[in-house]
């Protein structure tokens, strides 16, 4: 068998992770698009509006790393299966808030139950697929959950315009339990990476020795590269429709269009990536270009009054750059980890994610309350160009991580 292929229960294992990582990245863009809407209902201004994505990104942040240690020690099927219940009863919770923040106590729910997805979905791959695929694999599962991104606004804006933005939160919470039956019924075909299970004294022995390895200068490079990516192309993805909004005066179903743009030129790019992740000594290289190509894009956008054409296919390309950096950094962290550790390490990493995820919102809610969004492309160039600083170090650190391991390879 070719090492770009996959046996038939590889590509089952695969398929039945990335459908529930699917619904995770869908639900983190449920709300944004309807922000417009939400600042209405319940009178608050878009500063206000970005505490839902901090309280969920705080929640989800804080709650990956013990995940994480729990995935390694118990496995990632139950809690997979149970994060994706969480998320769905509590998006659908949401329809039916009368106030503000009751939304955002919902949506911190919501967060909770997003901590299971990478450190469980990790764990299971590294598990169920072989090495020599598993940088293919990781593009693949990325690819389908920024499906779930693209797929995102152009549902909640047709249901919502069918019924209401409550009706359509319903709708989708409860999709969301669906695919837990779905991931239940189909769990025989996840295996686990999984570490051992032992006394009360060579756990704590194993979870000291978890906390060294993530306090690791390598893994803590990793976590700052990890918030970097979500305050640059994070805001992209969560501000661009308000920011054409107010300073554009775009109308709604425009500035979604859009956005769908950037949704649909990120897994693209994943794609793209993917292609050569396994092939390539130096995976860093991709994500440096990357990040090069998003930052400049994102500055021409700020800067040139563009027409709509030429802006949605300026937010395609940032897309696709964002797309070809995931395939590249998630191989980046996977040398980097041994064996046994992927939930921790992936959780961990992921925290960084949920860190940068968490400053950004009120950051740039008020850059849009100023009046001024050409901020918003501007800032988020910065932070892409920031995330220059660390790639270099942190491909460094995989490489020598997989030289060390070779031998027993």
């Amino acid at each position: 068998m070719s090492t770009l292929s996959f046996s038939r229960a590889e590509a089952r294992a695969l398929g039945v992770v990335s459908t529930g990582h699917l619904v995770a990245h869908f639900y983190v863009l449920v709300l944004p698009p309807i922000y417009p809407l939400l600042k209405q209902e319940f009178s608050v201004s878009y500063a206000e509006l970005g505490l839902t994505a901090t309280a969920y990104a705080i929640v989800s942040g804080i709650g990956q790393t013990p995940v994480g240690f729990l995935v390694d020690r118990i496995g990632g099927r139950r809690l997979l299966i149970t994060g994706l219940i969480l998320m769905g009863l509590a998006i659908a919770a949401i329809g039916f808030t009368s106030s503000f923040w009751p939304l955002v106590f919902f949506y911190a729910l919501a967060g909770a139950g997003n901590t299971v997805f990478h450190p469980a979905n990790y764990a299971i791959l590294s598990g169920s697929i072989p090495r020599e695929r598993i940088g293919r694999a990781f593009s693949i599962h990325t690819f389908i959950g920024h499906i779930g991104w693209a797929i995102a606004p152009g549902i909640v804006i047709g249901l919502t315009a069918l019924w209401n933005w409550r009706t359509a939160l319903v709708i989708v919470g409860l999709a969301g339990v669906a695919t837990a039956g779905l991931v239940a019924w189909q769990g025989a075909a996840l295996k686990e990476e999984s570490a051992t299970v032992g006394s009360n004294d060579r756990a704590a022995s194993s979870i000291r020795e978890g906390v060294a390895l993530l306090m690791s200068p390598a893994i803590l490079l990793a976590f700052v590269f990890f918030a970097m990516i979500a305050m640059g192309f994070g805001a992209l993805r969560q501000f661009t429709v308000s920011a054409l909004v107010v300073g554009w005066d775009m109308p709604l179903g425009a500035a979604n269009g859009v956005l769908t743009g950037y949704l649909i030129g990120s897994p693209i790019g994943i794609l793209v990536g993917g292609l050569f992740v396994d092939r390539l000594e130096r995976p860093q290289l991709i994500a440096a270009g990357g990040f090069l190509g998003g930052a400049a894009l994102a500055l021409m956008i700020g800067s040139l009054p563009l027409s709509l054409t030429v802006l949605t296919a300026a937010l395609a390309a940032a897309g696709i750059c964002g797309g070809m950096v995931q395939p590249a950094r998630d191989l980046l962290l996977r040398r980097m980890t041994p064996e046994g550790s992927a939930g921790k390490v992936f959780g961990f990493a992921t925290t960084g994610l949920g860190f940068g995820g968490a400053l950004m919102p009120p950051l740039f809610g008020w850059i849009l309350d100023q009046g001024d969004p050409r901020w918003v492309f501007w800032l988020a160039a910065a932070f892409l160009l920031a995330s220059l600083l660390t790639i270099g170090r942190f491909g460094r650190a995989a490489s020598a991580a997989r030289l060390r391991d070779q031998p027993s390879e």
